[in-house]
Parts: C-alpha cells; structure tokens; sequence
C-alpha cells in the first residue's frame, strides 16, 4: 500500500509585532521569511527525490497572509519542478491558537483587561505558552484545543488522500508551529512534555506518515531543540 505523508512547515519570518502575543497577526513576510521558504522548494525537492515520493498538487495553507505568502512562495518554486501545477487552498483550521477578543493585543493590555475586569482571575504566570490555559475572552481557546482542531484537519485530508492515490505521496500543509506540535501530540508523535521542549524551524520541513489503521509516525525532519530561556513567539 501507498504511504501517504504530512510535510509541516511553520511560515516563514514575519513583522510581528512586539510583545503581541496573539498569532493572528495580518502582517506580510519579512524578506528574510521570502528566502527562507524559497529554501524549503530545495529541501522539499530534495526529500521527494530521495525518498522517491510523489508530491500532491494542493497546498493547504493557513489562511493568514504569512502563511499564504509561504505557500505561494513554495508554489512558485516548484512550477519547473512538477508536471502539472501546485494549487493552495486556504484553511481557517490551519490557524494558531486564537486569543478572541483579545487579537493582537499587547501582552500587558491583555493582562490589564484580566485584572479590570471583576469576573475574571488573574492569569498564571506562563499563560502565553501553557498548553492548557485558555484566556476568558469571547472566541479565545487553548493551544491543546487549536492542537486538536488542526490535528482534525491533518488526519482528514491525508486519510482522504489514501483513497486517492496509488504511489507513495507527499502533501503540504503551511502552517504555525505551536499548533502544528500540539497536532503532533494529539496524533501520537510527542509526548506532552516535548511540546513546550520543541519549537520548529521556519521553512524546514518535519514529515509524519499516516498509516492505514490512522496512527502516525514521524518520519523525517527536525524539531527545533528550544534553548534555556528562549520567548515562546509561536
């Protein structure tokens, strides 16, 4: 039987805003994040050819314009290198965690509001990158519950590709790096105290296989090993 596998690439550098903890920022690529995933057309290429893996023509891609701009940056690259085509198709399940209505706001602000307000409690120190916690805001969720939500869609789309294809296939999926690990840990490939331990690369592709009975594997690719004291800017 065919493989059918997930190539994960968290979006290239962007203008973040400082201090801005939401992930829902609608800012463009920096030139630097341009070039980083001009870099991944290579490693891309190169994975399909050493693994001789077939590479199927739809990118799903977040539908933050980071996100897209790697995607279309990829797409183009690989116009020479493909007998038909790439396409992206948008998703709104690719997204990062949401901070609902507390979207791009400043870290202090968000804090403020929490205290100003009567019916809330304080939040817990880490409360940007703890896995659990969920700001009280309208629309807000947890980094485990986006984890969840793009987990959902990667396992979707590759066990619809398993009935469409009969050569060993490779899809990719642009995306935000907190969500992709938290996917990563609800389908199986890390442990919940890897989460927080790893980041990932911009533009550097971590490949996990679907099987047929719909557990998953990591195949190739690196997370990135976080340092001691490194700001969580997923």
């Amino acid at each position: 039987m065919p493989s059918v596998i997930a190539a994960l690439l968290r979006h290239g550098d962007y203008h973040q805003l400082k201090d801005t903890p939401s992930a829902w920022q609608p800012f463009p690529l920096t030139e630097q994040g341009r070039q980083q995933a001009r870099r991944s057309v290579t490693l891309l290429n190169g994975a399909l050819q050493m693994f001789d893996w077939d590479l199927c023509p739809v990118i799903d891609s977040s539908n933050l314009l980071r996100g897209w701009q790697t995607a279309e940056v990829i797409r183009e690259g690989f116009s020479d290198k493909t007998s038909s085509p790439l396409s992206i198709e948008g998703f709104d399940e690719l997204a990062e965690r949401s901070m609902g209505s507390a979207a791009n706001l400043t870290r202090q602000t968000i804090e403020s509001i929490l205290q100003d307000d009567p019916r809330f409690e304080a939040p817990p120190a880490d409360w940007k990158s703890n896995s659990h916690y969920q700001l009280p805001l309208q629309g807000a969720e947890s980094l485990m519950q986006a984890g969840v939500r793009v987990a959902r869609h990667l396992d979707h789309r590759l066990a619809e590709l398993q009935q469409q294809v009969d050569t060993d296939t490779v899809k990719l999926f642009v995306g935000h790096g907190a969500a992709f690990r938290h996917a990563a840990h609800h389908l199986g490939i890390l442990e919940f105290d890897q989460i927080a331990a790893l980041s990932m690369y911009h533009c550097r592709p971590v490949f996990l296989e679907r099987r047929y009975a719909g557990s998953w594997r990591h195949l190739t690719g690196e997370w990135k090993v976080r340092s001691r004291g490194e700001a969580f800017v997923d």
